[in-house]
């Protein structure tokens, strides 16, 4: 008589812009899911397509070997996992728990901490690669944890990313994560500096961008969302708020290092204001149509 194995039980808290096409990488895969997220009506089309519905973030957790979250605020991760109906609240522990948002390294180690002393194991897996990279499986996933966690979940990741590198030990995740953003920030003041530049010395923008993309100039940004720039598309890839709230953890960061980075410092103060003016739903590339009012916001 041949065994089959049981397949890995999986429960995933998050359908956001990205959170619902990594979940959906799961569920093609073969692995029993159970969702949960705050807006049910995300949910029906990976219901529709064999997901079960939790009511809860713990209900979701209750016998599920592994849980991956994917929020977008510090305080939401917080809730998930640490709130009175969230991860770690189950009575029937997963395995390994995995928060997959940007949030401060200080509270995913409090967390894993939490985690630890419950016999659970905990990555800070952040990502990179927006909602391209979600759909196209092909996001960069930065790990931190203890090894034997990465492997057990490794398979799943694959299912997700295209680069998965294990950094150390919890935090470390969020550390790179950290790095990645201040390139992303600033690369976006570059892009549209650039764009602006070529408006005003009458060059043809599209000609432009052939031309430095295929040079030392070249970046994701240029490639992927300076065409939306000129297509006046400000729809989200990846909200202008979150890249607000990441480049503020950046500068905190910095700033218990004793760090001082003008390029970070800059791109941090831009998105803050914009999001304070109200324009966080709108994708970061927003910068751009936005312009006037983040030059502004520097001379106050």
């Amino acid at each position: 008589m041949v065994m089959t194995a049981t397949p890995t039980t999986i429960a995933w808290i998050g359908l956001g812009i990205m959170g619902t096409s990594m979940a959906g990488h799961l569920l093609d895969a073969g692995y029993p899911l159970t969702i949960h997220t705050r807006t049910k009506s995300r949910a029906e089309a990976l219901i529709a397509r064999g997901a079960k519905w939790a009511d809860s973030s713990q209900e979701a957790s209750e016998n599920s070997e592994y849980v991956f979250s994917m929020v977008g605020m510090p305080a939401d991760v917080e809730e998930v996992f640490l709130g009175a109906q969230g991860i770690l609240n189950a009575e029937n522990s997963p395995r390994v728990i995995v928060n997959m948002a940007t949030s401060s390294p200080t509270l995913d180690r409090k967390i894993a901490q939490i985690a630890k002393a419950q016999g659970i194991g905990f990555l800070d897996a952040p990502v990179s690669g927006g909602d391209l990279g979600a759909r196209n499986a092909s996001l960069s996933i930065m790990v931190g944890g203890e090894a034997w966690a990465l492997s057990e979940v490794m398979a799943c990741f694959e299912r997700m990313g295209k680069t998965i590198v294990h950094h150390g030990d919890v935090g470390s995740g969020q550390l790179c994560k950290v790095v990645n953003q201040l390139l992303v920030g600033v690369n976006m003041v570059a892009a549209a500096e650039a764009l602006i530049l070529s408006k005003e010395t009458g060059l043809d923008s599209w000609k432009m961008l052939e031309s430095v993309g295929g040079g030392a100039a070249s970046s994701w940004t240029l490639t992927n969302l300076a065409p939306r720039m000129l297509r006046d598309d400000w729809n989200t890839g990846f909200l202008l708020a979150y890249l607000a709230k990441d480049l503020k953890i950046a500068m905190e960061t910095c700033q218990e290092l004793g760090l001082q980075l003008p390029g970070l410092a800059l791109s941090q103060r831009l998105y803050r204001r914009l999001d304070e003016l109200g324009h966080g739903a709108y994708g970061t590339q927003a910068l751009l149509k936005l312009w006037k009012q983040a030059e502004a916001s520097l001379s106050q």
